[in-house]
């Protein structure tokens, strides 16, 4: 009997050696020591107050959760969903719906489980119905990159003064987007543009700028294509950088001026000049005065001749 009361406080001390060397066992056998806490994920801790009805706790708990940058799709719908729980039990609609919308542009299609009461149901029926009455506010859409339209122009060098001048254009526009091309004209440089709209068949543009407005030195235009609100989606040059087509002089007659003595000598006076010169021939016979003979000279002055 001695010998096994012995054996036994042999083991509990070896048992008290132990724990006394083993970090685990000494820290939990100081005097006061309380056992290492292991963190508590703000949103089982939320719930967990929801539940035992702290319902003030439990939005601050989740209010703090919803802050984190690390929190995932689900658990922001995970965090909404308590937080419109906890609203809609302490009477508060405006947060509680703000609760729900924040859900629902998380995850458009979710459905409240059938679990839940009756009156959490019904209240985000009506929250979902506001909501997507309003348009879905908050919502990212993610819309397709409308392709761009083009106007393909390449402008004429010159153009005849006093004449029609046709612009044509081809048009680019993959979704159908253009609504409409219109032509900004102006004579030269200077003053305001006048406005007409283009004839557009299918791909194919055509305007004209009248003869009226086709004036020496230059013709200023630019091409504006706008959708069915008027918008400009393309053009071709701009009131600023118009596009710009030379228009010269109509040509004239020529005058052949000769400078004697600092004078300047007209057409009648040339053909004196030239004859006294000996330049022109004479033709005819002799009429019998000394010799004299007629000369017949024609000189053409633009449209003009004289003889």
């Amino acid at each position: 009997m001695k010998a096994r009361l012995g054996a036994w406080v042999s083991v509990i001390a070896l048992l008290h050696a132990i724990m006394v060397t083993t970090p685990a066992f000494a820290q939990q056998a100081k005097p006061g020591a309380k056992p290492a806490a292991v963190p508590q994920d703000l949103i089982v801790k939320g719930q967990l107050q929801f539940e035992e009805q702290q319902y003030e706790e439990s939005i601050q708990t989740l209010s703090a959760a919803l802050l984190r940058p690390s929190n995932t799709q689900a658990q922001k719908v995970e965090i909404y969903r308590l937080l419109a729980l906890n609203y809609i039990t302490l009477g508060r609609k405006d947060e509680a719906e703000n609760a729900v919308r924040g859900l629902l542009v998380q995850q458009p299609d979710y459905e409240i489980p059938v679990k839940e009461s009756p009156r959490f149901r019904d209240f985000f029926a009506q929250a979902r119905a506001k909501w997507e009455g309003e348009g879905r506010p908050g919502l990212t859409k993610d819309e397709p990159t409308a392709k761009s339209v083009v106007l393909r122009h390449g402008s004429p060098a010159q153009v005849e003064a006093n004449a029609n001048l046709e612009l044509r254009a081809r048009l680019e526009d993959p979704d159908g987007r253009a609504g409409s091309v219109r032509l900004f004209y102006r004579s030269g440089s200077k003053g305001d543009f006048t406005e007409v709209k283009a004839s557009a068949t299918g791909a194919s543009v055509v305007v004209s700028i009248p003869k009226a407005a086709v004036k020496p030195p230059l013709v200023d235009y630019y091409f504006e294509v706008r959708d069915g609100s008027g918008a400009v989606i393309a053009s071709r040059g701009d009131a600023s950088s118009p596009l710009r087509v030379a228009v010269p002089e109509p040509a004239k007659g020529w005058v052949l001026p000769v400078a004697i003595g600092g004078g300047v000598l007209g057409a009648a006076a040339i053909v004196g000049v030239l004859a006294l010169a000996g330049v022109f021939k004479s033709t005819g016979s002799s009429n019998g005065n000394g010799g004299r003979s007629t000369s017949t000279v024609s000189v053409s002055v633009g449209e003009s001749s004289f003889r």
